[in-house]
């Protein structure tokens, strides 16, 4: 990766940063289709705060703004361009796991149990926010159908857009069966106590019992690895109101995610190559679920979360939300309500609660 400073190509400050949100208002909920995805803050039950609302419009924007190319970047509101910043090589406490479901307990959210939007089109940019009510604390246990694993405590969580592991690109290498998979994950605590970690791990799955290429772990049949990270706060789960994450693909470009917290946005862009994910990327699942191992979050009771995941895929189409599938292996223990499909931008819309 090219390390050196991009050059400055401006320097926006707060009244030319007004003028260019308010020229771009908040997105109103409404019932039906919408031309933009919905803000957290836009979906806020009680009257938004004006500072939160301009918040809230930033991070959208910074969401789909283009890093200046691979490498790490974060951003400080107001500031629409984005800084480099170190990327870290990573040194998980423990990884992310693929969805086991013969362990799947009941109702819990997650392993195999989760709703996916199924795009009308290939699908290039995954966004994801919460809206959430009476959530006062979260805990991540361990599963013993995983081994009781994962990086476990009181605020342990992770933030995963997944995609589908249902076709082959070259690189399975023509192994028979092969398939790809890709996550883009906000992990609390994921290397070191105290500092989160936002990055990508692929997975080649079902590889078969050939040795796995260098630089890449086996997992029972798969082969895994992670590409490196950029470090970010640990944000408390009362915050989860305002976290976003982004996950944008292009095949034969790259790969970009974002993760934003409000006032700050943090983005790791690599090459689609590593997996060609952008080629073959048809479903997309978002959630809020255990932080690695198989790992479930648990929500104190009466906690409530509606999930909002906006494609977009080249039509204007409502996609499908498919029940009772979904690739990972971390878990909550909430449970899963209806989910909404509506058109416009494309976007799926779930409540799970306890």
């Amino acid at each position: 990766m090219d390390d050196n400073e991009p050059r400055r190509r401006g320097v926006y400050v707060w009244m030319a940063t007004a003028a260019l949100m308010a020229a771009h208002p908040a997105p109103v909920p409404a019932a039906g289709p919408e031309n933009q995805p919905a803000s957290p803050a836009a979906e806020a039950d009680a009257p938004a705060d004006p500072q939160a609302v301009l918040h809230a419009r930033w991070q959208a924007q910074m969401a789909v703004s283009e890093t200046p190319g691979e490498g790490c970047y974060q951003a400080a509101y107001p500031d629409l361009l984005w800084h480099r910043t170190d990327c870290r090589e990573a040194h998980p406490r423990a990884h992310p796991v693929r969805a086991h479901p013969e362990g799947r307990p009941g109702e819990i959210t997650g392993n195999g149990n989760d709703f996916v939007a199924l795009a009308q089109g290939l699908i290039t940019r995954s966004i994801g926010h919460f809206s959430i009510a009476g959530v006062k604390s979260e805990a991540g246990v361990g599963v013993p159908a995983f081994g009781g694993g994962g990086i476990l405590g009181p605020n342990e969580y992770s933030l995963q857009i997944n995609t589908n592991a249902s076709a082959t690109t070259t690189a399975c290498a023509r192994h028979s069966g092969c398939t790809v998979w890709q996550q883009f994950l906000y992990a609390t605590d994921y290397t070191t106590k105290g500092e989160a970690a936002v990055f990508i791990q692929y997975w080649l799955v079902h590889w078969g019992s050939g040795a796995c290429p260098a630089g890449w772990t086996r997992s029972q049949a798969d082969c895994w690895r992670n590409s490196a990270y950029v470090a970010a706060p640990d944000m408390a789960i009362t915050s989860l109101g305002k976290l976003s994450l982004t996950a944008t693909a292009s095949a034969g470009a790259t790969d970009t995610l974002v993760f934003g917290t409000g006032t700050r946005s943090y983005a790791l862009t690599t090459r689609d190559s590593v997996l060609e994910i952008g080629s073959v990327w048809t479903e997309s699942e978002f959630n809020v679920v255990g932080n690695g191992g198989g790992s479930r979050a648990d929500f104190n009771s009466g906690s409530s979360v509606t999930v909002t995941l906006s494609l977009t895929d080249g039509s204007v189409s409502a996609p499908l939300c498919a029940a009772h599938v979904g690739l990972t292996g971390e878990t909550n223990n909430l449970n899963l309500g209806a989910c909404v499909a509506s058109g416009g931008t494309p976007t799926i819309r779930f409540i799970e609660s306890n």
